[in-house]
């Protein structure tokens, strides 16, 4: 069964955020172990990457370059759009907010699973969470009114574990234990790093499915935009690096189209405003349907 899952895994990531819609109440009970759940995905995907090898890619122009895209470029376009369509001011708080986030620590697992550069993938994830302090701080400023009052202590909390803690895990295992034992290990566990990609969209998608049964209306409306924002992330990440080659473009379009809100909201909280969760849960059945098509467009793209 185990088998079947990770050789489906791009199909069934989809299936978990449509199963988190249809059991709300399983979806919200288990959003709060999600942090874990991100620990433990970190961990395996670094350790089974050359340290050294990551922190040249970080060293890189293009992947800062890119974080600048991933951020402050889609956040202006989403804020011009938002207010060219007269989003209330809370819609479009949260929009801009998805749009400052940084990419999805999944991403790298997901890329590995497409068959492209997993370690570029985890450079740009790394780059653009470094990033997210100053774009979620510029997007409260100018589309909020409240006083801005990050919970920075938390943003360095979680900086640590998510990053820096998996980063000394891996550099202390490489330099600890003989690499044929991790060797050994990593052909074993490694195919199935990827199933633990299934708890985001199961988790986040509840608050989508409350909101759902309070108003569907606005429900849908709120899917749409999340539809429309995860697409032209995607598009517009692979347009703008298909001249660097196919890979390199569907590599930045999954990665810009994966958003982590989860510590979007953790850093900054209420400050989103009540707009922000259901459309981050509504976000999570485009994101997981973009690895399908991703696939596919890879596949028509050899053709």
């Amino acid at each position: 069964m185990l088998l079947f899952l990770v050789r489906n895994s791009l199909p069934f990531m989809f299936v978990f955020a449509v199963l988190g819609f249809l059991l709300p109440s399983v979806s919200v009970a288990f959003f709060p172990f999600l942090p874990i759940v991100l620990f433990a995905l970190m961990s395996l995907t670094l350790l089974g990457m050359k340290q050294h090898e990551l922190i040249k890619r970080l060293r890189s122009k293009e992947v800062w370059f890119y974080s600048v895209l991933h951020s402050l470029v889609f956040m202006a376009g989403v804020g011009a759009i938002g207010w060219w369509l007269s989003f209330e001011s809370d819609l479009l708080l949260a929009a801009v907010a998805v749009a400052a986030t940084g990419s999805l620590f999944a991403t790298p697992a997901i890329v590995r699973a497409l068959g492209f550069d997993s370690l570029q993938a985890m450079a740009m994830t790394i780059a653009t969470t470094l990033v997210l302090p100053i774009s979620i701080f510029i997007t409260l400023i100018v589309f909020q009114t409240k006083q801005v009052e990050l919970d920075w202590g938390s943003y360095l909390m979680r900086l640590v574990i998510f990053i820096f803690g998996p980063m000394l895990f891996s550099f202390l295992a490489h330099r600890f234990f003989p690499e044929e034992i991790l060797s050994r290990f990593l052909i074993k566990i490694s195919p199935y790093t990827i199933l633990l990609v299934f708890a985001f969209p199961f988790g986040l998608v509840g608050s989508f499915r409350l909101l759902f049964n309070q108003d569907s209306i606005m429900a849908l409306n709120y899917f749409l935009i999340a539809t429309g924002l995860c697409f032209l992330f995607f598009i517009f990440s692979f347009v703008f690096y298909y001249k660097k080659g196919k890979a390199i473009a569907l590599t930045a379009a999954i990665t810009s189209g994966n958003r982590n809100v989860l510590l979007t909201y953790s850093i900054a909280g209420a400050l989103l405003g009540p707009a922000f969760l259901p459309l981050a849960g509504a976000l999570q059945i485009p994101t997981y349907f973009l690895p399908i098509f991703t696939r596919w467009l890879n596949r028509t793209l050899l053709k």
